[in-house]
């Protein structure tokens, strides 16, 4: 598996990552396949979140001890869903939930510790970011990162206090090479890429909405297909859909790692069977889907 340095964090990360968001609605023997399979298979960097349901007790419990073996990801902020007594964005919250990922993660440290897609306003207001801080001169943490999109992430990535952005990219969500490639570039961050294959919706007969996935985005990705598909073929285009999807999102050297949920153990084996392939993306498919989005996207928000 390609492995690329993250940014100016000195992590040395698979460019397939594995997004563990589905998981946390699975079950032991479900989620214990996927994550061997992954780690069996050269995928580096796993990325949760507190908020995940039960994916980051399945991390702990099937990966602690290759702990030093992964780069670990995770993201804080939504207390409230783990502590009613605790608001979202709060420094309190902030503190509690790093504390609640690291017993359930059954680790000592987090690589990379997120802010989990808050607005401008909770970023401004600071306390997250101080607590975050305090955190890694605790040595929970060792890098900050942000995880959203739209104003806040570019306010995260100009603000000089997080080492690495996760951003919605994928070709029917294509915002982010608008602005944030470059700010990212311009402050040699690490850059990781959610939803890389939009959910599956490219080509799709019908909405692939699967499992946690949730229906705010998966539709709208869906619909969005629609309209640039509408505009006919694409020549050389793989015939593979999620080829094409895939071969689109890590066809831009400014991702460093694109992360795939599933909870199916032969969708993720079929992913890391293509990640080699898709790297041979023909640049004129790249270019015209490109220009579909300029062409139909250039209002679409990213979906948070």
């Amino acid at each position: 598996m390609e492995k690329v340095l993250l940014g100016k964090t000195g992590l040395k990360v698979s460019r397939l990552g594995i997004g563990l968001s589905e998981i946390g609605s699975s079950n032991k023997e479900i989620s214990k396949e996927i994550l061997h399979t992954a780690l069996n298979n050269g995928i580096n960097f796993f990325d949760t979140s507190s908020c995940y349901g039960k994916s980051e007790e399945f991390v702990g419990e099937n990966l602690s001890k290759y702990r030093n073996d992964i780069i670990l990801a995770s993201k804080c902020g939504h207390s409230s869903r783990f502590d009613s007594s605790l608001p979202d964005w709060s420094y309190e919250g902030i503190k509690k939930s790093i504390d609640r990922s690291l017993n359930l993660l059954q680790t000592d440290r987090v690589d990379i510790m997120q802010l989990h897609s808050c607005g401008v306003d909770a970023l401004e207001k600071g306390e997250v970011i101080k607590a975050l801080e305090e955190a890694r001169s605790d040595g929970k943490i060792i890098h900050l990162g942000f995880s959203g999109d739209n104003d806040a992430a570019i306010w995260a990535a100009e603000s000089n206090k997080f080492e690495t952005i996760q951003t919605s990219f994928n070709l029917v969500e294509q915002k982010a090479r608008y602005k944030l490639f470059d700010l990212v570039e311009q402050n040699e961050l690490g850059l990781i890429a959610k939803r890389p294959i939009a959910n599956g919706a490219w080509r799709a007969n019908e909405n692939p909405n699967v499992h946690s996935a949730p229906t705010n985005y998966a539709e709208e990705y869906f619909n969005r297909a629609g309209i640039m598909t509408g505009e006919g073929s694409i020549i050389n285009e793989p015939k593979d859909r999620i080829m094409t999807s895939m071969g689109y999102t890590f066809s831009f050297n400014d991702i460093d790692v694109g992360i795939i949920g599933t909870q199916n153990p032969k969708h993720l084996l079929s992913n890391i069977d293509m990640y080699k392939e898709c790297l041979e993306m023909p640049k004129e498919v790249v270019n015209e889907l490109n220009n579909r989005f300029d062409k139909f996207g250039k209002n679409w928000d990213q979906r948070t």
